[in-house]
């Protein structure tokens, strides 16, 4: 039996072409004016998941052909 996508991971995490796992960083949704210019500007971009978690997460979120 194939082994099914796990949509939450998929729609929370991409894959990019080198095999890093990028996500979101987290706490993006408001009260962002109180954070410091640094954090705001930290939080613009996306940032790679640990490698620990990585064989993990492509697992769940391969791509069946």
């Amino acid at each position: 039996m194939k082994t099914k996508t796990h949509q939450a991971t998929a729609k929370r995490l991409k894959v990019t072409k080198t095999g890093k796992v990028m996500k979101r960083y987290a706490g993006q949704d408001h009260f962002n004016t109180r954070d410091p210019g640094k954090i705001t500007r930290k939080k613009r971009r996306d940032v790679s998941l640990s490698e620990s978690y990585t064989k993990t997460v492509k697992m769940l979120i391969q791509k069946q052909k």
